[in-house]
């Protein structure tokens, strides 16, 4: 199965490629390449829009995750029952929030862009950061992918979360 990677902004220059297979290592890592993947690129009009329907949130954000399973408990992989099941959902990336935030805290846009889809993943797999609970499971989780990601590529992304705040 694969990864469906959509640009649906050009505010920020991205290459595709370099995306993809980021996101590829990410899969490889939690063992997910069995399932299909959506992750779509959009500017800070199109994030705000979506969080507003959806979140209620009237605000651009870095990533937005919609998962195929809706009741999964952390870290238990889905178990499809039909060969067009094998879905985890989709992520939508706020290329132009990140790329904002990578500007402001001198940031590589696509370690960022790493991180963020980590942390949306972590979404599709039944992660959630409602609690203060729930939000250590998630960073412990975030930070394990990240940390066999930097050990496999050489590279040094951390996780972008910050302090325990509910709903973010």
């Amino acid at each position: 199965m694969g990864v469906v990677l959509r640009n649906l902004q050009k505010v920020v220059p991205l290459r595709r490629a370099r995306l993809r297979r980021d996101v590829d290592t990410l899969r490889h890592i939690l063992g997910i390449q069995k399932f299909d993947l959506g992750i779509i690129c959009v500017d800070n009009r199109r994030i705000q829009q979506i969080n507003s329907v959806y979140r209620k949130k009237n605000a651009p954000t870095d990533v937005l995750s919609f998962p195929f399973y809706e009741d999964l408990r952390p870290g238990k992989l889905p178990c499809p029952l039909h060969r067009d099941e094998l879905n985890l959902g989709d992520i939508f990336l706020g290329v132009e929030f990140v790329m904002k935030q990578c500007q402001e805290e001198s940031l590589d846009l696509y370690g960022a862009l790493t991180a963020v889809t980590a942390h949306g993943i972590c979404h599709l797999l039944g992660y959630r950061h409602e609690t203060e609970e729930e939000w250590a499971e998630m960073l412990q989780r975030e930070r394990y992918i990240l940390s066999e990601y930097n050990r496999l590529t050489g590279r040094r992304v951390e996780s972008l979360m910050k302090g325990f705040s509910p709903n973010t």
